[in-house]
């Protein structure tokens, strides 16, 4: 990407500092030639006090020098300031009195952008990406593509991974990674390198997680060895403008393509309608303690997740499908789609044609259309009511003596736990009743 030659506006006398701004821009590691931007920021201003000292020094004897000095001048005074690099302009290179505009430090630290260089920014990013039919994918880390404990978590019956980790050496073979300067242990989901290889022929990919910087970094190093599919799009909790909260302002890709992948809802408030809600990946016994979860973990069960049945695969398929359905017209209309109507619309075949009835799943008095379960079952494209009559499909229940649970065995409907509805949201698919039976709790 580039912040300096498609602007409209370019500045002389900041050549060199627009041409190290684009190559960070354009290189793979937003750590590398950090040491550099103080060297040639120096270099800059020694460079433009000479120029002024010439020019003021010949200032009366040349008429062509004066009409040159103005011209400067009115560059700076002209230019929009789109952008800065610590204090200064990324185009005029003049020094500001204020930092405003939206923090992109993981590109680049010190980086800001103001709205309208955002704005053409994505513009543009949208037109490319779009000519390479390729969308964006912002992905989460831990519970999504990996899980990580710290080393003084680990229960007695997890000590014999210590004995089974992949060497650091070859990341690109393995899957258990000890990280002992980091006093943890990270396990990869399964299936994620094939995820990642095969998502990056349909989709520019984000990293998108609320650990520091140095973890994310870290991870994106498992993940991405080869520096293959993120470049420097790591974006850490250290690079977000809300505290506890996700959001694309700090990503370089228009709303209307990018889609969400992250085991947490609560995270994207404002972006709900981008995002694919992830199964949580339990690896280790501290990540089942952390949600509450009093079960065995994976690991402490030396088991793990399907390969080619696990939740990565399974959303591959959706991320195939959501790709497919946003390219499946005339190229000239685009521009005009907009991924969150193709994901709502694929959601919605999930479950249509089922009509529902909840029993004993609500609490007492709380509106019924504002629990996350109904408003699941309405975007899977189930239809919700608090009503029972013939058209009710299934009886969604926690208790099988209730009066409704007893309703649906006699009239032959349906009678399944809620974990149907999460089982179907997670897999994009209707499951096989039977597999969700309804037991009895307490008479009625």
């Amino acid at each position: 990407m580039s912040l300096v030659t498609d602007s409209p506006v370019h500045s002389s006398s900041s050549d060199d500092f627009a041409a190290f701004l684009d190559a960070s821009l354009d290189s793979g590691s937003s750590e590398e030639a950090e040491g550099a931007n103080d060297d040639l920021e120096t270099q800059r201003i020694k460079r433009c006090k000479v120029e002024k000292l010439e020019n003021v020094e010949e200032v009366q004897g040349s008429t062509s020098q004066t009409s040159s000095l103005k011209q400067t001048v009115e560059a700076s005074d002209l230019c929009t300031h789109p952008g800065s690099f610590g204090d200064m302009c990324i185009l005029c290179g003049q020094r500001l009195a204020e930092e405003s505009g939206v923090t992109f430090g993981y590109i680049r630290k010190g980086l800001r952008l103001q709205n309208d260089e955002i704005a053409r920014l994505r513009n543009r990013d949208m037109k490319n990406l779009l000519r390479h039919k390729k969308l964006c994918l912002v992905l989460d880390l831990d519970h999504t593509l990996l899980n990580s404990t710290q080393l003084i978590h680990m229960t007695s019956e997890e000590e014999y991974l210590k004995a089974q980790t992949d060497s650091l050496q070859d990341v690109s073979k393995g899957s258990l990674f000890m990280l002992d300067f980091m006093h943890m242990m990270t396990k990869l989901r399964p299936f994620v390198r094939t995820f990642l290889k095969e998502a990056s022929e349909m989709f520019e990919m984000y990293i998108y997680t609320m650990g520091d910087r140095a973890y994310a970094l870290e991870m994106a190093k498992l993940l991405d060895p080869q520096i293959e599919y993120f470049s420097d799009r790591v974006i850490s909790r250290d690079d977000g403008t809300h505290k506890h909260q996700k959001g694309l302002d700090v990503v370089l890709g228009q709303e209307s393509a990018v889609l969400i992948l992250d085991d947490t809802e609560n995270a994207w408030t404002k972006h709900k309608d981008n995002l694919i809600l992830m199964e949580r990946y339990h690896f280790f016994a501290s990540s089942c303690h952390q949600f509450g979860f009093s079960c065995k973990s994976l690991s402490e069960l030396k088991s793990d997740e399907s390969e080619t049945d696990g939740a990565l695969a399974t959303v591959l398929k959706v991320l195939k499908h959501i790709h497919t359905s946003f390219f499946d017209v005339h190229e000239d209309n685009l521009v005009d789609r907009d991924v969150r109507q193709v994901l709502k619309t694929i959601r919605k075949e999930v479950l249509k044609g089922c009509k529902i009835v909840f029993s004993r799943v609500f609490p007492t008095k709380f509106p019924a259309d504002n629990h996350h379960l109904w408003r699941m079952a309405e975007n899977l494209g189930a239809t919700c009511s608090t009503e029972l009559d013939s058209s009710v499909t299934h009886v969604v229940s926690t208790d099988a003596a209730t009066e409704k649970s007893r309703w649906a065995v006699k009239q032959n409907k349906f009678l399944v736990h809620t974990q149907w509805l999460e089982a179907a949201n997670y897999l994009w698919q209707k499951q096989s009743e039977e597999n969700f039976p309804v037991n009895q709790t307490k008479s009625e």
